[in-house]
């Protein structure tokens, strides 16, 4: 049995990277919501809409991402 140490290597590496970036934009999507939690709190309300679309759109992101995921685990 002969193990294939640059492929090995390969998909660590880009798992890591995968998994940091979808970790941090996870993270953005909740500070988005705390931040329109707080504009919301001081009383502005226009100021509010940004903060939620961003940490919504982090969120979509995120749950895109773990779809891609499942679909290339499956097919």
């Amino acid at each position: 049995m002969k193990i294939d140490w640059a492929a090995l290597g390969s998909v660590f590496g880009v798992s890591l990277v995968v998994t940091v970036a979808l970790v941090g934009l996870f993270t953005l999507g909740i500070v988005g919501l705390t931040k329109q939690e707080q504009a919301r709190t001081a009383g502005g309300g226009g100021a509010a809409l940004a903060p939620r679309v961003g940490a919504y759109a982090c969120f979509a992101l995120c749950a895109a991402a773990v779809a891609y995921g499942i679909y290339l685990i499956v097919a």
